[in-house]
């Protein structure tokens, strides 16, 4: 296993790309703001509380990991042996010292190891005994995910530590509680934990799963062959184990007179912000990004400036990296970037579209095309849905994603590429449509 020590918290770098020109009346300024997280060092000039370690191997952690137990798990009856190798997996990629606990998902939510509301710490012996445990687990019931969460919220929560993390397995469509019910779970749970969803099969929804992933700030995917389960949580919990500092929000300050249109995540995957921002102080909200590891994301902001006269200039925004804390106050991770306006009469500089804003406004719009097609192929309207998922084809070939493409072509015959010009397959299957859906949000970056 890794061995992390207090200089493996990472330090955060921050780049902006942008025109900062305008055209005279010009106000929309669009940036994308790539932060980075590499391992070493400190957090800016602070380093991370003591207490946030766990025996030198990286920072305290605590994982809930909810198997969905209801009837549906045994048809195929392999379904249910697959959950519980992958659980088994997961559980065996366990860093020594992470507080863990198994959740049994029904219609109601059951402790299946450590029990007694607590957690348990890895260790040899503990990952044994969570292993035996598994083993009782049998499918029966029915679907409430609200209860799981909440099971998981009140396990995670017992523990003082800096990263809390949840895999959720299900096999079905959340039916034995309403959405009400579900939404207002994961609203009390944004925030406390992030949390990675996977749905097993094809008789999943798949907006149920995408949502609870995009509240919880995780991940979400189809593991459409049960089998390919223990590899899946394998990767997943490697990566939970990987995320050194939780909580990281993207602080947004703007001077007077000027609005945020919008603030998204845009790589690895789009992520819709704007409405999750937290006041912060006088013209400056937080915007919520979750755990960190080693890694890069990017991040669309927008917003409007007053009207200036040509040759003016101003900071349009300024945007950095903090941890917000319990007692109120902050810790500053110690990078910022700024968003520019400049208005000028050179047609030339003000007219052209910054590549990295180009490119990612295209993929922004390829995930709301492909889910816009394949809601009107569901509801029938197959003259929309080809026209949506044309140009769907034309921005994924357009800017080299690969992966969209091939997904994409699964769904459609391409006849022109370029055009976007393609006809809907006559039969689909359904892991294929599913797994089109799930992923449609994945971006791909740049091209250099």
């Amino acid at each position: 296993m890794a061995n992390f020590s207090k200089s493996h918290v990472p330090q955060f770098s921050m780049d902006v790309y942008q025109n900062e020109y305008l055209p005279e009346g010009g106000r929309e300024v669009n940036a994308i703001v790539t932060v980075t997280a590499t391992g070493g060092g400190t957090i800016g000039s602070a380093v991370a509380a003591p207490h946030l370690f766990t025996s030198g191997q990286g920072p305290s952690a605590a994982v809930a990991i909810m198997v969905d137990c209801s009837g549906s798990m045994d048809y195929p009856p392999t379904k249910m042996r697959n959950a519980r190798d992958a659980t088994a997996a997961a559980i065996d990629t366990l860093r020594d010292g992470v507080h863990f606990a198994v959740i049994g998902g029904t219609h109601v939510a059951k402790e299946v190891y450590p029990g007694a509301g607590r957690l348990a710490v890895a260790d040899a012996t503990t990952r044994d005994r969570a292993k035996q445990a598994l083993r009782g687990l049998s499918a029966g019931g029915g679907t409430a995910i609200g209860t799981w969460l909440r099971l998981a919220d009140r396990l995670l929560s017992s523990a003082d530590v800096a990263i809390r993390h949840g895999i959720l397995l299900t096999d079905g469509r959340n039916e034995h509680e309403s959405p009400e019910d579900l939404r207002a779970a994961l609203n009390s749970c944004a925030g406390r934990f992030t949390c990675d969803a996977r749905g097993v099969g094809t008789d999943w929804e798949v907006k149920e799963v995408t949502a609870i992933a995009s509240a919880l700030l995780g991940t979400a995917d189809i593991v459409a062959d049960p089998a390919g389960l223990a590899a899946d949580f394998t990767q997943m919990m490697e990566t939970a184990m990987g995320k050194e500092v939780a909580d990281v929000a993207l602080r947004v300050w703007t001077p007077v007179g000027t609005t945020i249109k919008f603030v998204k995540q845009v790589a690895p995957t789009v992520e819709e912000l704007t409405d999750r921002r937290t006041e912060s102080g006088p013209r400056s909200g937080d915007y919520p990004t979750g755990s960190w590891g080693d890694e890069s994301r990017d991040y669309h902001v927008c917003v409007e400036v007053p009207a200036a006269d040509l040759g003016q200039e101003m900071l349009a925004a300024r945007v950095s990296l903090v941890i917000p804390q319990p007692d109120g106050g902050v810790q500053n991770l110690g990078t910022q970037g700024l968003v520019r306006a400049v208005w000028t009469d050179d047609m030339v500089a003000s007219t052209s579209i910054n590549p990295q804003v180009a490119h990612y406004t295209g993929q922004a719009e390829l995930a709301q095309a492909i889910q816009q097609g394949l809601d009107l192929r569901k509801a029938g309207d197959m003259d929309g849905a080809t026209a949506k998922l044309g140009r769907a084809v034309q921005l994924a070939s357009a800017s080299g994603n690969a992966d969209t493409a091939k997904l994409l072509a699964k769904v459609v015959d391409v006849v022109d590429a370029a055009a976007g010009t393609v006809r809907l397959k006559a039969k689909v299957a359904e892991a294929d449509e599913m797994t089109l859906e799930t992923r449609s949000t994945k971006t791909v970056r740049v091209k250099k």
